[in-house]
């Protein structure tokens, strides 16, 4: 596929992840519908909703290509697909349950493992990020767009890393060590990624946890912007997995996190 046609796939879904992001927040306001699934995770009917809007968009424009979302996923059928799109239509449920600010919607197309096109809605902090090739990478923010590229937003000697939990393991802590972070920050959903696209943050380690769906609109936002991202033993991070569990992740906004 060439550069132009994921320019145009990435930016044709803009107006769509905009509008499902309002939905998002309407429903919310509305009083969300919740059920818990097989593995006792919650879902809403937003997710639910967000999912239909941004899937119908995705098989409109490339409807020879498969979709593997969260909501509608069979765990029981392996993966062999070497170009799929990855939808979590709405990452952080319980933030988005509890009315906090930190979910995201995702659509990520990844090509031969890797994820190219990432699309990534923050409704409640008025941000949207999308990339289609390395080296281009935008936030879109109240209405206005600009290129991201990981430019260290941090005063110089302050490293600030991101983390899922109040308190990382020890395992975490020491991989932290290493990079002489001096703070961590708790944050939730994919957003982690994107804030170390923009260069708000430096570092993201995590042990083996989520699923593809969860990582991949965000780890291409990162990496087209310059993050390097591998697993925590130093090994690519790809895509594609039979069954789509995620190994070990670090996110570094530059090899320097201090330039």
């Amino acid at each position: 596929m060439k550069i132009n046609d994921l320019k145009t796939i990435s930016e044709s879904l803009i107006d769509t992840f905009n509008h499902a992001g309002k939905v998002s927040i309407d429903l919310f306001k509305k009083g969300l519908q919740i059920e818990i699934k097989k593995d006792k995770s919650p879902v809403s009917n937003g997710d639910l909703k967000v999912n239909e809007i941004i899937s119908n968009k995705i098989k409109d424009l490339t409807p020879n290509i498969p979709i593997v979302s969260e909501e509608t996923v069979d765990l029981d059928v392996k993966n062999k697909n070497k170009i799929f799109w990855l939808i979590d239509p709405i990452d952080g449920t319980k933030e988005y349950i509890a009315g906090k600010d930190e979910y995201t919607l995702n659509a990520g197309l990844v090509i031969n493992t890797v994820p190219v096109v990432g699309l990534v809605g923050v409704p409640k902090k008025n941000r949207l990020f999308y990339t289609y090739n390395s080296g281009e990478s935008f936030l879109i923010e109240n209405g206005k767009s600009r290129k991201i590229n990981c430019k260290k937003q941090q005063p110089k000697g302050k490293i600030v890393a991101l983390s899922s939990v109040i308190k990382p393991s020890d395992t975490i802590l020491d991989k932290l060590k290493e990079f002489n972070v001096t703070s961590i920050v708790k944050m939730a959903s994919s957003y982690k990624f994107c804030v170390i696209a923009t260069g708000e943050y430096d570092i993201y380690a995590a042990r083996e946890r989520a699923n593809e769906w969860d990582y991949a609109a965000g780890h291409a936002v990162a990496q087209n912007a310059g993050a390097i991202i591998k697993t925590m033993d130093e090994k690519p991070f790809l895509y594609g997995k039979e069954d789509y569990k995620n190994p070990s992740i670090l996110i570094k906004r530059s090899q320097n996190l201090n330039d």
